[in-house]
């Protein structure tokens, strides 16, 4: 008897993942043959996709106020530069207070520098709760 979610396929963040005998497939990734044995960690390749084809300074904020991840451009001006640790509490508390997947802009200033961030509150992994996508503009 075939599985009824077999050949499910729905977008995430910009990829598809298809759900398959033995897990899931994200059509987007390099091996085609590969295969993720959870949703989740299917979810989480797109997910540092999505910030990796960021231009501008991405990365994955998670519960404890820490980049889980964070691309190439974050990497060149500095962990820190990208997001001041003082700010990353009060972004990620905020992302909690709006459905999952949507997302708002936010100013920081530091020093005489301002900068403005979107941040997209997703829910990955439902064992770890939210996180949230953050993104330089």
């Amino acid at each position: 008897m075939m599985n009824d979610a077999v050949g499910t396929i729905f977008g995430f963040l910009g990829g598809t993942i298809v759900s398959c005998e033995n897990g899931y497939r994200v059509l987007e990734h390099p091996n085609p043959k590969r295969v993720y044995c959870r949703l989740s960690e299917a979810k989480w390749f797109l997910a540092l996709r999505w910030c990796e084809q960021c231009a501008q300074p991405a990365g994955i904020l998670n519960h404890e106020a820490q980049l889980a991840f964070y691309n190439e451009a974050s990497l060149r001006i500095g962990e820190d530069n990208f997001l001041p640790a003082y700010h990353r509490l009060a972004l990620f508390q905020e992302c909690l207070t709006l459905p999952l997947g949507q997302s708002f802009f936010h100013s920081l200033t530091q020093g005489s520098q301002s900068k403005i961030v979107q941040v997209i509150g997703l829910e990955i992994d439902p064992r770890f709760g939210r996180v949230a996508l953050v993104r330089l503009l």
